[in-house]
C-alpha cells in the first residue's frame, strides 16, 4: 500500500482509488499521514446540510392536524381547533382595536361576554358554575422610565369552578384583546384568545371536575403596555386567590408555541410541563436572552410576577414575526394547525395545573430556577438549577479526566513523554482558542462591513443569505488556525489521526471551560455546554474501552454518529431564534447594528453544531483549498446580498416599517404667548435603515426631513410627542419633516388648564394644579427649570423616591378606555433660593388620536398613499403643547 508521509506537497495528491477502509485503518502508532481526497469534502460537509433541511426542518414545522366541528363525538375531549378558527374569524372582522376605540371598549367586549355565554348554555350546570366580570380598573405604576398611568380601561373575566370545589387556589390563564392601530391583531392577541375561550368550553362541558377554579383573563390593554394585566392583578377581588399563572401570547402569526420564561422559583410548573404537553417546545436560553432585554417587547408575565407574587408560564407563537403588529395580521396569517398545537397544549396543562396538590401551597415548592428544553419536540428534559449547577461541574471535570487519559494512551503508543505531549496539546488547544475568536469575529466583521456599507437587513427576507455570510465565515475562522498549523508545521512523531483527535479534545476542554465559567456567574444556559460534552465524553469512553482509539480514523465514525444528535438540537434551537430574530430586527429601532445579533446566532450555532464537526475538514487532503472554496462561497453570497436579492423588504410578506405621527407643535412661553408654531410628520425610525431606501422613491417626497436632535436642548423630550418609552429613549434619532398646511386635529380637543398656584415660602415650593382632557392616549412631559426639584406630584412616586434611577424629563403616559373624565393632577417644585418670579417648570402636554375613529386630514392620507407597497405605515394624528410655568 503506497503511504505518503507528512511533508507531502500539496500538489502530490493520491490516487482516486484508494479504499476509504485503507485511510480508516492505518496501522497502530503508525506515523503516517493518511487523508482522504479533497473532493470528498463538500460531501462531507452537504451531508449535514442535508441532515438539517431532511430531520430539522421537518420536525421544527410539525403542526397537529385540526380538530373540526364534525370530528367532535369521535374525539370528546379534545380541543377542536376548526370552532377557535370560526371565532378567530369574527374576531378578525372587528379590526383594528386600540384601547379608547369603539371596537375595542364596546363591540370586542360584547363579542367576549357574548361568547362566554354561550359557553354558560352549554356548560354542564350540574357540576359547574360560570361567573362573568366586566372589570374597569384605574391605576399607575413606573414602567421602565415612564409612570404609565390608566383610566376605566376595560377587562373580561371569567370564573369557573367544581361546584363541588372547596378549593381557594385559582390558575389564571391570560391573553389580550387590543391591538396596535391598523392590525385586527389576528395572531397578537386574537389567536390567544379564542384557544382560551375553547378551553373554557371544554373544561366546562367536562364530565370530570376539576379540583382547581380557574380565572380567564382577556385583558383590554396589554399594548398600552401591560395595562389590564396590572389592573387585574393588583385590583380584582379574585386576583388574591391566583396561585399561578399561564401568559400566551403571540409575537408573529402561527407556527408552535415557544415556552420562553417559567417560574420565578417554581420548577414543579415544568414538572407538570414536562408531563402532560403534547407538543413541547421550550428553552431555557430563551428566557435569559428575553429576560435580557435584547427583545423590543415584553409580556404580561412580568406584571403577574412583579405585581402579584405569583409563578407562572409564559407562552407565545413566535413564527412569522413580519405581519406581527402591522395590517397583514389576519385570520388568513393565522394557520389552522397552530392553533390546535396550542389549544392542545394549553388544554393539557390546565387540566393538569387545576388538579396539582402544588396549588394548594406554591411557596412550599420553591426550589430555585429550572433548566429546561424540548429535544426536536420530541420529548422535554428539565431539572432545578441546582442539579444544573452539579450537572455541568461533574460533566465538565469528567470530560477533562477523559481528554487526559486518551492524551496519555497517545503519548504511550507515539512513545514521546508526557510533557511532550502537553506542549503540543497546549500548542493545539491555544489555536482554537484562537479559532474560536475567529469564529465568532468573521462573522461579527462582516456585519460591520455591509452596516457600513448601508446593507444591513440583507438576510430580512431571503434568510438563506446567511449560510454565506456568517456562517461559511464561522467555519473558516473555527479551522483555520489548526489548518495552517499541520501544514505548516508537520509534527513527525504524532500521526495525523492523533493530532485531528487532540483538535477535537481541544474542543471539548473549551466546552468545559465556558460550563464551569458560566455556570459560576449563575446562568443556566451552559446545559449547551453540557450536551456537547455528554455526547463527545460518550464517543471518546467507547473508543478508549475498545480498540477503536488507537485504530486510524475509527474512532471519527464512533464521533461523528454520536455528533448527529447534538448536531441536529443546536441547529434546531440556533434556527428557532433566527426565526425569532430575523422579523424583529426590522422593528429594533435604528441605534444599533441588527446584523450583529443575526452573525453572532449564527457563529454560536456553528461553535455548538459544527465544533466537533468542522475540525474533519483537515481529513482531508488540501484543506486549505476546502477553506478557500468556503470562502469563494462568502463571496458569492456577498454579491448577491449587495444586488436586489438583498434588498430587505418585499410587500405583504416582509415589509419596511414606518412609524410616523402628523403633528401639530405649539409652543408657549412663560408669559403665556406662543413663540412657535408648526405641523409637520415626526418619524420613529424602526430598522436601522431608517428612511433610507425611500430618498429615491418618485412617490414620497421626503425634502427637508431632518433630525430632531438640534431641539433636544431648546425643548422638553426635543419637542416631540414621542409615544411612550420605547419611542422617547430614541427620541434624538428621530425625524422631523415639516409641513406647509397645519395638520388637522380630529375628534374631542386636547385641553390643558392651569387650575392654582400656591407658593409656600417658608419651605421654599411652588404648587402647580392641573386639569387635562382630550383623546383615549396622552402624554405629560414635566421637566424643572432653573435649579428647581420636583419634590411631589400626584403621579406614583418611585421616580422621585429613587433620583440615581430616574431623572428629568419625566414621563407620564396616560391612557383611558370607557371613563373620559378629566386627569386633575399637582405638582409641586422647591428651590434653594426661593425665587418662583421666574421660569421653574416646563411641560409638554400630548394628545394623540390614535385610533381609526378619528379622521386623517386630505394631506395625511394621500401622503400615506404615496409609500411603497413594500412599507406599511403605522400613524396617526398628534398634538403637542410646550407650557413653561
Amino acid at each position: 500500500m503506497n503511504k505518503k508521509t507528512d511533508t507531502v506537497s500539496m500538489g502530490q495528491d493520491s490516487s482516486s482509488d484508494i479504499a476509504l477502509i485503507e485511510v480508516l485503518s492505518g496501522p497502530t502508532g503508525s506515523r503516517r499521514k493518511r487523508r482522504l481526497s479533497w473532493y470528498y469534502a463538500p460531501s462531507f460537509l452537504l451531508l449535514w446540510v442535508a441532515l438539517f433541511y431532511a430531520i430539522v426542518m421537518p420536525l421544527y414545522n410539525r403542526l397537529p392536524e385540526r380538530v373540526t366541528v364534525a370530528d367532535e363525538a369521535f374525539k370528546p375531549g379534545q380541543f377542536v381547533g376548526e370552532r377557535a378558527q370560526r371565532q378567530l374569524l369574527d374576531f378578525d372582522r372587528i379590526g383594528p382595536k386600540v384601547v379608547g376605540s369603539i371596537a375595542n371598549e364596546v363591540t370586542t367586549v360584547a363579542f367576549l361576554v357574548n361568547e362566554a355565554e354561550k359557553i354558560r348554555a352549554e356548560m354542564r350546570s350540574d357540576l359547574y358554575e360560570l361567573e362573568v366580570d366586566v372589570q374597569a380598573p384605574s391605576g399607575g405604576y413606573v414602567f421602565v422610565d415612564m409612570v404609565n398611568m390608566y383610566q376605566g380601561i376595560q377587562n373580561v373575566v371569567v370564573k369557573l369552578s367544581a361546584k363541588s370545589s372547596q378549593s381557594e387556589s385559582y390558575l389564571l390563564l391570560n391573553s389580550h384583546f387590543d391591538s396596535k392601530p391598523s392590525s385586527p391583531g389576528s395572531g397578537d392577541d386574537g389567536t390567544m384568545v379564542v384557544v382560551m375561550l375553547e378551553v373554557l368550553r371544554q373544561m366546562a362541558i367536562s364530565d370530570t371536575p376539576f379540583e382547581h377554579p380557574i380565572v380567564f383573563l382577556f385583558n383590554g390593554a396589554e399594548e398600552n403596555p401591560l395595562q389590564g394585566s396590572h389592573g387585574f392583578i393588583t385590583q380584582h377581588k379574585w386576583a388574591q386567590f391566583v396561585k399561578a399563572f399561564i401568559n400566551l401570547e403571540v409575537g408573529g402569526s402561527g407556527g408552535r408555541e415557544l415556552l420562553f420564561q417559567s417560574g420565578p422559583n417554581s420548577p414543579w410548573l415544568m414538572k407538570y410541563y414536562r408531563q402532560h404537553a403534547l407538543h413541547p417546545f421550550a428553552t431555557t436560553m430563551a428566557e435569559e436572552i428575553f429576560q435580557s432585554g435584547i427583545l423590543p417587547s415584553d409580556s404580561d408575565f412580568r406584571i403577574f410576577r412583579d405585581f402579584g407574587n405569583v409563578p407562572g408560564l409564559d407562552i407565545a407563537q413566535v413564527s412569522n414575526g413580519y405581519v406581527y403588529h402591522t395590517v397583514f395580521d389576519t385570520f388568513e396569517a393565522v394557520p389552522g394547525g397552530s392553533v390546535q398545537n396550542t389549544g392542545e397544549n394549553i388544554l393539557a396543562l390546565v387540566r393538569a395545573y387545576t388538579n396539582a396538590t402544588e396549588m394548594h401551597n406554591p411557596e412550599e415548592h420553591d426550589e430555585g430556577h429550572a433548566v429546561f428544553f424540548d429535544f426536536l419536540g420530541l420529548f422535554f428534559v428539565y431539572y432545578t438549577e441546582t442539579t444544573g449547577i452539579i450537572l455541568n461541574c461533574v460533566i465538565a471535570v469528567f470530560s477533562l479526566v477523559l481528554v487526559g487519559v486518551s492524551l496519555w494512551r497517545m503519548a504511550r503508543i507515539s512513545d514521546v513523554t508526557a510533557g511532550q505531549m502537553s506542549i503540543w496539546f497546549g500548542i493545539i488547544l491555544g489555536l482554537h482558542v484562537v479559532g474560536f475568536l475567529l469564529c465568532l469575529g468573521l462573522p461579527l466583521l462582516m456585519a460591520v462591513m455591509f452596516d457600513a456599507g448601508d446593507r444591513s437587513l440583507t438576510y430580512f427576507s431571503n434568510n438563506w443569505l446567511v449560510i454565506g455570510l456568517y456562517i461559511c465565515p464561522a467555519v473558516i475562522g473555527l479551522v483555520l488556525p489548526l489548518t495552517l498549523y499541520y501544514t505548516l508545521k508537520p509534527n513527525e512523531q504524532l500521526s495525523h489521526s492523533y493530532h485531528l483527535h487532540i483538535s477535537l479534545h481541544a474542543h471539548c476542554v473549551i466546552l468545559a471551560i465556558l460550563a464551569i465559567v458560566l455556570t459560576a456567574v449563575s446562568l443556566r444556559t451552559p446545559y449547551l455546554c453540557l450536551l456537547s460534552m455528554i455526547f463527545y465524553s460518550a464517543a471518546l469512553l467507547i473508543n478508549l474501552l475498545s480498540t477503536l482509539h488507537e485504530r486510524g480514523y475509527y474512532w471519527a465514525i464512533t464521533v461523528q454518529c454520536l455528533q448527529l444528535l447534538p448536531f441536529c438540537y443546536f441547529c434546531y434551537l440556533f434556527y428557532m431564534f433566527l426565526v425569532i430574530f430575523f422579523p424583529v430586527l426590522g422593528r429594533n429601532n435604528s441605534g444599533t447594528n441588527p446584523d450583529l445579533i443575526i452573525a453572532l446566532f449564527c457563529a454560536l450555532c456553528t461553535f455548538f453544531a459544527l465544533g466537533f464537526v468542522a475540525q474533519f475538514i483537515n481529513m482531508f487532503r488540501w484543506p486549505k483549498l476546502i477553506l478557500l472554496g468556503l470562502g469563494v462561497v462568502t463571496f458569492i453570497f456577498c454579491m448577491i446580498a449587495v444586488s436586489e436579492v438583498g434588498f430587505p423588504y418585499r410587500p405583504k410578506t416582509n415589509v419596511m416599517r414606518v412609524n410616523f405621527l402628523h403633528t401639530r407643535r405649539i409652543f408657549y412661553e412663560f408669559d403665556g404667548s406662543v413663540s412657535h408654531s408648526d405641523s409637520g410628520y415626526y418619524f420613529d425610525y424602526q430598522d436601522r435603515r431608517e428612511l433610507n431606501p425611500l430618498k429615491d422613491s418618485p412617490t414620497v417626497n421626503l425634502t427637508g426631513l431632518v433630525r430632531v436632535e438640534p431641539d433636544c436642548e431648546k425643548y422638553v423630550m426635543c419637542g416631540i410627542p414621542c409615544f411612550y418609552y420605547s419611542w422617547c429613549s430614541q427620541r434624538t434619532r428621530a425625524g422631523w419633516l415639516p409641513r406647509e398646511t397645519e395638520v388637522v386635529m380630529p375628534g374631542v380637543e386636547l385641553k390643558f388648564e392651569l387650575l392654582g398656584r400656591t407658593v409656600a415660602e417658608a419651605n421654599r415650593t411652588i404648587r402647580f394644579d392641573y386639569e387635562l382632557s382630550g383623546p383615549p392616549h396622552m402624554n405629560v412631559f414635566v421637566q424643572p427649570l432653573g435649579g428647581a426639584k420636583v419634590e411631589d406630584w400626584s403621579f406614583v412616586r418611585t421616580m422621585l423616591d429613587e433620583p440615581e434611577q430616574f431623572s428629568a424629563p419625566y414621563q407620564i403616559f396616560f391612557s383611558y378606555g370607557k371613563d373620559d373624565s378629566p386627569l386633575q393632577f399637582h405638582i409641586e417644585l422647591s428651590k434653594s433660593d426661593g425665587d418662583f418670579v421666574s421660569p421653574s417648570l416646563e411641560l409638554g402636554i400630548v394628545g394623540h388620536y390614535v385610533s381609526y375613529d378619528y379622521e386623517r386630514d386630505p394631506e395625511a392620507r394621500q401622503f400615506i398613499k404615496d409609500f411603497p407597497d413594500y412599507v406599511h405605515v403605522m400613524e396617526w394624528p398628534s398634538i403637542f403643547k410646550r407650557y413653561i410655568y
